[in-house]
């Protein structure tokens, strides 16, 4: 149990520790500053150039949505062609055969916006081809937009007045290049050193201890884990996920991996702060995040360090706690700590089952993906903070009489529309989607779908459609999934809770560029103090929390209660 508790200590003192300088560096790649890895410079102009990119062109915003659109659909059919047909594409040594349309569908939209609600099991469910070049590759690629997205914010708001705000080809290069690449060679050569197969073999038949034989699947496995945490994607090589021992062998992968998952969420707060050089905006933006962040994990830990309520009334000791659905060889608090850094991103990977977890600490999970601004996933989580950070002081303004404005630019009512707009597609898509699964289920009850009814299976449908919303991809896998409707429901979810909310950020930011700057002046209503700081969580807290109690309170809440 010490050591449980140590490792989770660590792991949070290193990613505060670390996730400065990293912040720093991002900001100087986006700038355009000199840093250690100019020596890609050539590789980047011989990408620009074979893709017929002008690195030096500026966008407006409306240029730059329209390139980041216009990508993700050429991918999508990419990815629906391949998942398709894998059957008879290469690299497919197990004979997996190929997707059916609407799973297809499903899995091919899931890891285009940057989650990984998989309706398949991992390496039964695709090729070592596809898992190379749809899965991997998307996990790259859109990891890469997030952050290209935020670039651009960071442009239009860093500037006085300006239309433009960057390339977007060029902030997505940069952050492939520059960012994602070359931690994820790290991380994965640390994975390989603990024991993460990386080869293209076949599976393998081996004797266990009891003299029984196992088929065991490999692949290559340590290629795609170091992205698919980097790049809050989450999505699993093994069915699995990161609970298998081949995708997560030890303690220290464990802890490794669980970093990996929150760092560069973390450091984009300090790059925004760095690129518009506002350091202390940025640092009270982190200071609520960090709070709200460490207060689920303490929450979370605790209530599963003390066990199951209904196991402890069977009279089994529970010592190391409620360990139910999880790996001993992890135990009970670093799952905990796990499930809360994998769902404050949108990032979706687990190394235990959710849907054993116990009821309030489930419901802390899906609370993380219903507010979805705590770090969140690269670049589109500080990008959700900054939608609410703009309604906030349109209210503060409203409330002491100062005229609403962020970093010299005037917030005024299309913005704020936009804002709303925003903010009120997460809580419409959530529960509308879990009312009418709910009314669906309840008018069939031999569906299939819920292996547990009542209160808990409410929760399970509540989080499918919270973790597609906010793009993150976890699940209560006592769902019934892979179905056409839920295939179907879920994946425009996933579409409409991705690229609404960064159509209307980006155009939220490139509107306020276009204005007059304002100077500060004793009558600015200022954003880096704690006050405005405390303002901005209640806003989050009364806006996002509070939306979903009614939801909550028939499914965890009452799920607590009735144990």
């Amino acid at each position: 149990m010490n050591s449980e508790i140590s490792g989770v200590i660590l792991q949070w003192a290193a990613l505060v520790a670390l996730s400065y300088p990293l912040g720093r560096y991002i900001a100087k790649v986006y700038r355009g500053e000199r840093s250690w890895l100019d020596f890609l410079n050539p590789v980047e102009r011989w990408i620009y150039k074979i893709c017929g990119i002008d690195p030096q062109q500026e966008m407006d915003w409306k240029l730059f949505l329209k390139s980041l659109l216009a990508v993700n659909l050429f991918w999508f059919f990419w990815g629906m062609l391949l998942l398709c047909c894998q059957g008879w594409l290469p690299l497919n040594p197990d004979g997996n055969p190929g997707q059916t349309p609407d799973l297809s569908f499903n899995t091919c939209i899931s890891f285009m916006v940057n989650c990984n609600l998989q309706h398949y099991s991992g390496e039964t469910g695709l090729t070592y081809f596809t898992q190379l070049f749809v899965i991997m590759l998307f996990q790259f690629v859109t990891a890469a937009c997030g952050m290209a997205a935020m670039a651009g914010i960071m442009k239009a708001l860093g500037a006085k007045t300006t239309k433009t705000i960057g390339n977007f080809w060029v902030f997505m290069t940069r952050s492939v290049t520059r960012i994602l690449l070359p931690l994820s060679l790290a991380v994965g050569i640390l994975l390989v050193i603990n024991g993460t197969p990386m080869s293209f073999d076949g599976k393998q038949t081996i004797e266990t201890l009891e003299g029984e034989q196992q088929i065991i699947s490999q692949g290559p496995t340590a290629a795609i884990v170091p992205i698919k945490q980097l790049g809050t994607n989450g999505g699993g090589y093994f069915g699995v996920n990161s609970s298998h021992p081949l995708e997560n062998p030890n303690a220290f992968t464990n802890i490794l991996e669980c970093w990996s998952i929150l760092i560069i969420p973390m450091a984009m707060v300090w790059a925004f702060g760095c690129y518009v050089r506002r350091r202390k905006l940025a640092a009270w933006t982190f200071a609520v995040m960090l709070v709200a962040y460490t207060g689920g994990v303490a929450f979370s830990v605790s209530q599963e360090m003390n066990g199951s309520k209904q196991i402890a009334g069977m009279g089994i000791a529970q010592d190391l706690g409620s360990m139910e659905g999880k790996e001993i060889r992890l135990g009970s608090a670093a799952s905990a700590m796990w499930g809360m850094t994998t769902t404050v991103t949108s990032n979706g990977s687990v190394n235990s089952m959710h849907d054993s977890q116990t009821p309030l600490s489930g419901m802390m999970q899906m609370l993380n993906m219903q507010i979805n601004c705590w770090f969140g996933g690269v670049g589109v989580g500080w990008m959700n903070y900054f939608t609410f950070l703009i309604i906030a002081v349109f209210i503060s303004g409203l409330m002491v009489g100062r005229t609403p404005e962020f970093l010299g630019h005037k917030v005024e009512a299309r913005e704020m529309k936009i804002a709303t707009m925003v903010v009120l597609l997460h809580p419409f898509l959530i529960l509308v989607g879990t009312g009418v699964s709910a009314f669906i289920a309840s008018g069939n009850p031999n569906i299939g779908w819920l292996n547990n009814p009542s209160f808990h299976g409410l929760s399970e449908m509540l989080y499918e459609y919270t973790s597609a919303a906010a793009n993150n991809g976890s699940g209560f896998e006592g769902l019934g999934d892979n179905t056409p409707f839920w295939n179907i429901t879920t994946g425009i979810v996933l579409i409409m809770g991705r690229y609404f909310p960064i159509v209307g950020q980006v155009a939220i930011a490139g509107l306020l560029a276009n204005k007059k700057y304002i100077p500060e002046s004793a009558g600015t209503l200022r954003t880096d103090t704690g006050t405005f700081s405390l303002m901005t969580f209640a806003v989050i807290v009364i806006v996002a929390a509070l939306s979903f109690f009614p939801a909550l309170a028939l499914g965890p809440i009452a799920d607590y209660l009735s144990i």
